[in-house]
């Protein structure tokens, strides 16, 4: 991985946890909500995704979807 890539990886970590808490919601609460549409995820694994700064798109999208963020602008990232 590219330093690029994980400085991308790390912004979006930080904007994921950041609409987290705004919306006043955990990881365990979050892994509720996104198994309900489907993903399989556990506290741990949002832990282990949200602290390393690496994973999908799909988790990404899925997280914000499941926070009511309809919409975001990149250079808010």
């Amino acid at each position: 991985m590219t330093e690029k890539e994980k400085e991308w990886g790390v912004k979006a970590s930080r904007f994921i946890k950041a609409e987290l808490k705004r919306a006043k919601v955990g990881y365990k609460e979050l892994a509720e909500r996104l198994n309900k549409h489907g993903l399989r995820e556990t506290e741990t694994s949002i832990t282990g995704k949200l602290g390393r700064g690496a994973f999908a798109a799909s988790f990404f999208l899925a997280s914000l979807a499941v926070l009511g963020r309809n919409e975001i602008r990149v250079e808010d990232i």
